[in-house]
């Protein structure tokens, strides 16, 4: 059974200035909702989660038929208290955990997700408030197309600047069992558009409740980390705008490789 399943309870207070004054709220949204607590995310004061399991996809790429349905979000970037999206009955989150990110720099979270259709496989959607008002809705922004069969999925890596145009790419292998194909979507103008692909990276295996890898820093600028197809070897990804360039850092030898790897130390 996923790790993330086991239940627990989060309250919170914060203080969020929005409309004519200072608006005090009671986060208790994931206790009210039942989040799945290891799907939980923050930062600064905005949190977001998973909740609603169901069994309505079957896929189990993830280690068991349990999928969540909801998207949770709490915190003060808008303006707002909590929101929340249920998914209609087509889709589930087939995800470990939301990602936030400021994709457009207007210093509001977006939320960047794992959806898939119970017939057209995966896809990145993106969620994230439209405006800055009191009321503001969370809506869907963006998405990349469907993998288009059910049972297909997409592993994130992660999401940044990845050639220093001041536009956010988000990176992802491409059916990691099957494909092994590392993509690279620019969000730009509120859509979102492939730049770059990769064949031969892997980040995940079939069963395994959490993805490998994801991006790293070293100084130098964003890379992303990876395993080649084989789980022989970790590989540094670097995009310069209209290519990618790989580079071995030595062999794969386990988790802790990789996370050696993510903090810039060799294996």
């Amino acid at each position: 059974m996923r790790g993330f399943i086991r239940r627990a309870w989060l309250a919170a207070s914060v203080l969020l200035a929005g409309g004519s004054g200072v608006l005090a709220c009671e986060i208790d949204l994931f206790k009210r909702t039942g989040a799945i607590p290891a799907s939980m995310v923050q930062q600064g004061q905005t949190h977001a989660a998973y909740a609603n399991l169901t069994r309505r996809y079957s896929h189990g790429v993830l280690g068991d038929a349990l999928e969540p349905e909801t998207l949770l979000v709490e915190g003060p970037n808008a303006g707002f208290c909590d929101s929340e999206i249920t998914l209609d009955t087509s889709h589930i989150f087939e995800d470990v955990a939301p990602r936030l990110v400021d994709l457009n720099h207007d210093e509001v979270l977006e939320i960047v997700t794992v959806r898939s259709h119970i017939n057209k496989g995966a896809q990145i959607a993106v969620y994230g408030f439209e405006d800055r008002g009191e009321l503001s809705d969370l809506k869907l922004l963006a998405t990349t197309p469907y993998i288009g069969r059910k049972n297909r999925w997409l592993a994130p890596i992660g999401a940044a600047d990845l050639d220093g145009d001041g536009h956010i790419e988000i990176a992802y292998i491409d059916r990691p069992h099957l494909a092994k194909t590392l993509r690279v979507w620019r969000f730009k103008s509120g859509k979102l558009t492939e730049v770059a692909n990769q064949k031969g990276l892997t980040n995940h295996r079939i069963g395994e409740d959490f993805i490998s890898g994801g991006i790293r820093d070293c100084g130098t600028g964003p890379e992303m980390i990876t395993v080649d197809s084989n789980w022989q070897k970790i590989v540094a990804t670097r995009f310069d705008g209209k290519r990618l360039m790989t580079e071995p850092l030595g062999g794969f030898t386990g988790q802790n490789a990789l996370q050696a790897a993510l903090n810039c130390r060799s294996n």
